[in-house]
């Protein structure tokens, strides 16, 4: 099996890809930037949007993750379904299965939030429906890492330092997530 990641550093950090490489027994490629939004690899003028329309054309996967950029679902929503709409659509005619990573808000009191003017709960429930509509949209899977996000970050610290990025128990749980929502639609398919 083999699995391509799109998005940026929520995807890299810890070396997440290597976590879901190991929990699926899959090969995984990840193109990633840090800050990066899906739109990026839709166009083929950046470096990563050529390699990712390269890769998409020339290469065979089984599925394709999907990140958007950290707070993109809740400030451009319009754009993130766009994006996503428009990439799932490429997955699709390569062949493989398109998977949301639905992220997480960020850290309850994370000063970054003010930005937004958004409380925890606010960004949590924008995300998670912003997410989902992709998902449902676009006839993708789900994987709802945000959710258990909102639901263990009470017990278990999830959060790098920033309060925003994962620390590695957080980008073990989101891989652990995704080799779930995988599993599942490979045993629909048996």
């Amino acid at each position: 099996m083999r699995i391509l990641m799109l998005g940026n550093s929520f995807t890299f950090a810890n070396d997440m890809p290597d976590m879901l490489a190991e929990l699926t027994g899959a090969e995984v490629t990840a193109h990633t930037r840090g800050g990066a939004r899906l739109a990026e690899h839709l166009n083929p003028k950046t470096k990563m949007g050529a390699r990712t329309q390269a890769a998409l054309k020339t290469e065979h996967w089984d599925y394709v993750v999907l990140q958007e950029m950290s707070n993109g679902p809740v400030v451009s929503k319009e754009k993130f379904l766009q994006s996503a709409a428009a990439l799932c659509e490429a997955i699709r005619e390569a062949g493989a299965v398109p998977v949301f990573y639905a992220t997480w808000a960020y850290q309850k009191g994370q000063e970054k939030m003010n930005r937004f003017r958004l409380s925890y709960e606010e960004m949590y429930r924008q995300m998670t429906a912003a997410y989902q509509e992709a998902a449902q949209q676009n006839g993708a899977l789900l994987a709802d890492v945000g959710t258990a996000f909102y639901e263990k970050s009470e017990q278990e610290l999830l959060y790098a330092e920033d309060g925003c990025h994962p620390n590695e128990a957080g980008s073990r749980l989101a891989a652990e997530r995704i080799a779930r929502v995988i599993w599942l639609d490979q045993q629909a398919k048996a």
